[in-house]
Parts: structure tokens; sequence; C-alpha cells
């Protein structure tokens, strides 16, 4: 698997000019004149199908897809992997001419990568008045249609009410020593959080979270696994979807979302060399409309758009600047493992 940080460090050869430089289908992307939604769809019809790269599970992306096709007749071709590996192999066509994808959903670090590579296009979708601001970033070549959300978690069986945390400093509690686990690979959050509270004190207080001598484990689907089994009493980093599967199964636990609480997006995008703009054009359009949000509801995924009634996105939150993945991986990774890692390579988890 490749690291991010390579690929920036690959594409920083390129042109500035290279990230904004129009593609062939800019009009298409951009049409906002009235008949807009009629041209894409009778355009998708007439190209009959897309190619989509996702980090999206099959489990989640197949019946999100098949709704999709149900509804346009406009057949799915899906590649999944995970987002580095999609990142590897779109930035590799690319640069050997092959342009093969049409559309892409992937996490919000690996789609800015494609963008600094210059293989997105900017996009103008109706469907945007359903997002929240912290969906676009500057530039607007994608738009987050879910999102990754840090929070704690814990088991309702073993922490007592009055000892759930309200607070980053409340983690580390001597009542915690030994008690409480880490994702090995937060890296991103990490950085956020030190960041958000001056570097100073946010290094002095994950030192004292250090002391705590957390339990450390690759995964956040297996950290809310033994947090709902009670080998982890109290987990620091955890996707709030993945605790909340289990509690709606009948799981003791529960998650809670601290100030600040970061998030990591997961966005729509169309290539800017797609085959097939107008498939592509209208795959993004339905990942950001509300029928597809409720679709990503109904995976128990976090959906981007507060128009659609969840728990899992109501409360404040704060983006994770991807500068911090692809500019600065090295200062907090390298950090990260002497404090928690004993200096050794953080093993990532794969999606």
């Amino acid at each position: 698997m490749i690291r991010i940080a390579l690929v920036a460090a690959l594409i920083a050869w390129l042109p500035a000019h290279a990230q904004t430089a129009a593609g062939p289908h800019r009009q298409v992307f951009m049409y906002q004149g009235a008949d807009r939604d009629q041209r894409v769809i009778e355009g998708a019809k007439k190209e009959k199908q897309v190619t989509v790269y996702t980090s999206l599970n099959l489990k989640d992306s197949v019946p999100i897809t098949q709704a999709f096709e149900k509804k346009y007749g406009v057949k799915v071709e899906l590649w999944r992997s995970s987002s580095e590996k999609v990142l590897q192999r779109a930035v590799t066509e690319a640069r050997a001419g092959r342009f093969s994808v049409d559309a892409f959903e992937l996490n919000g670090p690996e789609m800015e990568a494609l963008y600094r590579e210059g293989l997105l296009d900017e996009f103008y979708s109706p469907q945007f008045q359903n997002l929240p601001p912290a969906a676009f970033p500057k530039h607007r070549h994608y738009a987050a249609d879910r999102f990754n959300f840090f929070t704690i978690a814990y088991n309702t069986k073993l922490v007592k009410p009055d000892e759930v945390p309200n607070s980053y400093e409340d983690l580390a509690h001597p009542r915690w020593i030994g008690r409480i686990g880490i994702e090995a690979s937060d890296t991103d959050w990490f950085g956020s959080i030190v960041k958000y509270m001056g570097e100073k004190k946010g290094l002095e207080f994950f030192r004292k979270l250090a002391q705590m001598k957390p339990q450390v484990r690759t995964g956040h689907t297996l950290i809310a696994e033994l947090v709902a089994s009670g080998e982890i009493p109290l987990a620091a980093t955890i996707y709030n979807h993945n605790a909340e599967r289990l509690m709606v199964n009948g799981a003791p636990i529960k998650w809670k979302a601290l100030k600040p609480t970061f998030g990591r997006p997961n966005a729509v995008a169309v290539a800017k060399r797609a085959q097939r703009p107008y498939a592509a054009l209208l795959f993004a359009d339905f990942m950001l409309s509300l029928e597809g949000q409720k679709l990503i509801k109904e995976r128990n995924r976090v959906p981007a758009s507060p128009k659609v009634d969840s728990n899992l996105n109501d409360f404040p939150y704060e983006m994770i600047d991807p500068v911090i993945v692809l500019d600065e991986a090295s200062k907090w990774e390298k950090i990260w493992s002497e404090l928690f890692l004993k200096g050794q390579a953080i093993q990532r988890e794969k999606e």
C-alpha cells in the first residue's frame, strides 16, 4: 500500500495550472440552465453506463449503486479498493494516458490528492443545496456525501454516567490508566487536536494521554467491538457510526462527541477526462440527493446532509485539514509513533 504523503511528493512536480486547467467537459459539468437535469439524465442514458472508483465497502456500495441503476437504467461499473489503492490506480492510469474512470467516491485526503494531480474537474449540482459548507473544499472540485466523525465511545456496563468524559482533558484522568483505547493510525485526528489546542498545550495533553498506558489497536471497527465486549472500557478515537451499529443491535456501548469533534469527509467527484461525463454527473447528483443521502443513512453511515435526520451528524464539528495528511504527515506520524507505538511504524487499517 502506498502512503498518501508519497503520492503528494510524486505529484509535486506538476505545473500549478494542472490543478485548475479546464477539462474537455467543463461546459457539461458547470451547466446551470433550466433544462440542466433533463440534459444530464438524457445524456447519461445515451452513455448507458458509468465507471466509478470507490473505497466504500461492497456491502454498502452495491445496494446504493443498484438503487441508482434501477432509477435511471444506467449501469454502474464499480471498482472498489482502499482509498490509497484507488488513488494509486487513478494516478497510474492517467500518467499512462488511460482514462477509464468517470467518477470517484473516496476518502477526503485521497480526493484532495487527485485534485492536486489535476484529475478532477469542478462541477455544479442542484443537490449542493442539501449540503453544509463543511462539505466543500475551497476549490470545490469535490463534495462530501458522507463523514467519518472521531468521537469517544464507552461500555455502559463498565463506565458510570458521571465518569463519562466531557472534554479531551478528562481522558487523562487517573481512572483511565490501562482502561482506555486508541486506534493506532489516527494521526490526522492527532494533528488536528494539537493544532486546535495550540502545539505546546496539545502535545502536553497527548503526553499525559500516553501516560494512561492506552491499549493501541488497529481498526476502528475492531475498537468498537472491543468496547462493546468490555475488553476496552473507553475508546478515545472511534468512528461514531461503528459504535451506533453495535448499539442499535443491543450492545452495551454509547458514543459521545467532544468539543471540538473532527470529521474526515468522504466525497464524490467527476473525473476531468471522463469518457461518460453525463453519467458521471448523474451519479454525483444521486449521491448528494436526499434519496442518496437517505440510502447512506440506511447503511448506518453518516450522511453529509443535515436535511437527513440523523443523530450521527447532529452536533458541531470541523473538518480535518487535508494539509495535515498530505503535507505534514511525516511530522505528526513521527510524534505519534514516539508517544504511542514505541517508535514503531504505523500499521493502517484495511478499508
